[in-house]
């Protein structure tokens, strides 16, 4: 055990922000590695995910808000999230791994983390790289066949469509028979690499003019499938543009998480419910979570197939160095990137 690391380096929180966060709320320390105890593991980090949802966990009052999927952190904590990394060391030999396993856990932002054993994953076989262990299609892929139950020739549109759930929902959309998918994006240039990146047929400017009425030529006969990370305006936009029996499937509410307002918990939004009513309009809020391990294993082996095929990928940002973590974050909050934002350490 003396040769293991005595001092690992991590991200975390100086202070809650009131409002976006800057570089003044974080800070690169070294910290002791714990001990492992009896079912522990030591894990060095390879990759961890950036995320902009990070911004709720760092706000005041996340502790308060039943059904958050994420836990808060405090001043003075580590900053947390999905991370791939290799096994160096088990507390004991019966835990279920062994050094040199890669395994995904959810303590990112540091070089090295003790994590339980039962609280890591083992790269599973069926995927060809293990940094596509931090992929987000899983929540896209479960909202598309579970939520929206998307049907050959659907007209689908997806916000953000450059985001880590969007780059891939996209995709999977056209994969799973969809005949027309349109995306959502923060800039032109983001807009035309959703269409000549990851196969939209067409993609919306946030602020070039109003949604609704760039959607309504994007989609001239309307939306069967909304897929939405955002809600707000794009919300509104989509009802409007829906046909009837549009199935709304919403996983996340951006327009509320990256305000500059307010703790990024709240998305406020006005929506035309007689329309709703006239459309026959389904609306479901939607979480991964609630699904059981064999539709995730469903997916495992459908991600891996399509990657062997060429018919996916797996869109990524890879930032080298944990100096360069608090940037990055900011970087994806204020839309930067396009697909998954990942750190090496």
């Amino acid at each position: 055990m003396s040769a293991l690391p005595r001092v690992s380096r991590e991200v975390r929180l100086v202070a809650r922000p009131e409002g976006l966060p800057t570089l003044a709320h974080f800070e690169v320390v070294e910290a002791p590695v714990p001990d492992l105890t009896a079912g522990d593991v030591l894990v060095r980090t390879r990759y961890f995910h950036v995320f902009a949802s990070l911004r709720m966990m760092i706000g005041g009052g996340a502790e308060t808000v039943d059904g958050v999927p994420f836990p808060a952190i405090h001043p003075g904590d580590p900053l947390g999230g999905g991370a791939v990394g290799e096994v160096v060391a088990v507390a004991t030999e019966d835990c279920g791994l062994r050094p040199g396993d890669v395994v995904f856990h959810w303590k990112g932002w540091r070089e090295y983390a003790v994590v339980p054993a039962a609280g890591c994953t083992r790269a599973p076989s069926a995927l060809p790289d293990p940094v596509t262990l931090l992929e987000q299609g899983w929540t896209a892929y479960a909202a598309l066949t579970r939520g929206a139950r998307i049907r050959p020739g659907d007209t689908v549109f997806v916000s953000s469509g450059g985001s880590s759930i969007g780059s891939m929902a996209g995709q999977i959309a056209r994969l799973l028979g969809a005949g027309r998918v349109i995306g959502s994006a923060g800039s032109r240039e983001k807009a035309d690499r959703l269409v000549a990146e990851l196969g939209y047929d067409a993609a919306v400017v946030r602020g070039a003019e109003p949604i609704v009425d760039q959607l309504a030529k994007a989609a001239p006969d309307g939306i069967d499938v909304y897929f939405d990370n955002v809600g707000g305006e794009q919300l509104q936009a989509a009802v409007t543009a829906a046909r009837t029996g549009a199935r709304f499937v919403l996983v996340g509410a951006l327009s509320g998480q990256l305000s500059p307002h307010g703790n990024g918990m709240t998305a406020p939004v006005t929506l035309d419910s007689f329309q709703l009513l006239l459309k026959r309009i389904e609306l479901c809020g939607f979480s991964s979570d609630d699904l059981n391990d064999d539709a995730r294993a469903e997916w495992t082996e459908q991600f891996g197939a399509w990657l062997r095929s060429g018919d996916i990928t797996f869109p990524h940002v890879l930032v080298h160095g944990i100096d360069q973590a608090p940037q990055t974050l900011l970087d994806v909050i204020g839309g930067r990137h396009l697909g998954t934002v990942l750190v090496e350490p």
